[in-house]
């Protein structure tokens, strides 16, 4: 399978910038559950350099790292097989990197990495993967929100497609703005897997008129021949 996570977000020039997460997965039943190796393969984008570099910093040394998971038969909870060895890894690869040149760089880098708590090294690395197991996902609104004005869930045939809209305000020179956020999930109800997730956050005029679109966020998950 290949996995895309594909991120747009607001410049400075104000225009959308995008950069995308590829990752190569593979199943493999084990006992009873299964074992998943993903492999994020690159990061594609079409912003500048420097730009790409700050906004993937903290993951690029993990390209080309295989990550296994466990995950249970009912697909409840999905766990990352050695993650401390993963960071190791992970480390090593920074060194290396940073004896071929950018040494400061490369030392404040895996500093940064080794000083983030443990549960947060670990959403970083592993959270567009858990996102793809429907039943360990607890973003996913479930059958029991039908009844959620903000919720829609609509069954055809093997897909279930959840719709949720969330609005908030907050406080930007001087004014109010309002922001609106638009999940839509589609889920393989056979797998049990996230077939597409997209998540827009929107600016929304005063009066309702006009939505400006500063953050869209896009999974795809694809079957490869």
């Amino acid at each position: 399978m290949s996995y895309r996570i594909t991120t747009r977000r607001i410049g400075r020039d104000g225009s959308l910038i995008n950069f995308s997460l590829v990752y190569g997965l593979q199943w493999q039943r084990i006992g009873r559950g299964y074992q998943l190796e993903a492999v994020l393969q690159r990061i594609d984008s079409d912003a500048p350099p420097a730009v790409t570099r700050a906004l993937t910093l903290m993951i690029q040394p993990l390209v080309g790292e295989a990550l296994a998971y466990l995950v249970a038969p009912d697909g409840s909870r999905i766990d990352l097989v050695d993650p401390e060895g993963l960071w190791e890894r992970a480390t090593v690869r920074i060194e290396t990197a940073g004896a071929d040149g950018g040494r400061a760089e490369a030392r404040q880098l895996a500093q940064a990495i080794a000083a983030l708590p443990t549960a947060e090294r670990d959403r970083l690395a592993t959270a567009d993967v858990r996102a793809l197991v429907v039943p360990a996902n607890a973003a996913i609104p479930t059958q029991a929100a039908r009844n959620d004005a903000k919720v829609s869930i609509v069954q055809n045939a093997a897909l279930r497609t959840i719709t949720k809209v969330e609005r908030s305000s907050t406080a930007a020179g001087g004014r109010t703005q309002t922001l609106e956020i638009d999940h839509r999930w589609t889920i393989d109800t056979v797998t049990g897997l996230l077939v597409q997730e997209r998540r827009q956050s929107w600016i929304v005029a005063d009066d309702g008129s006009e939505r400006t679109l500063v953050e869209e966020r896009v999974r795809a998950l694809e079957a490869v021949p």
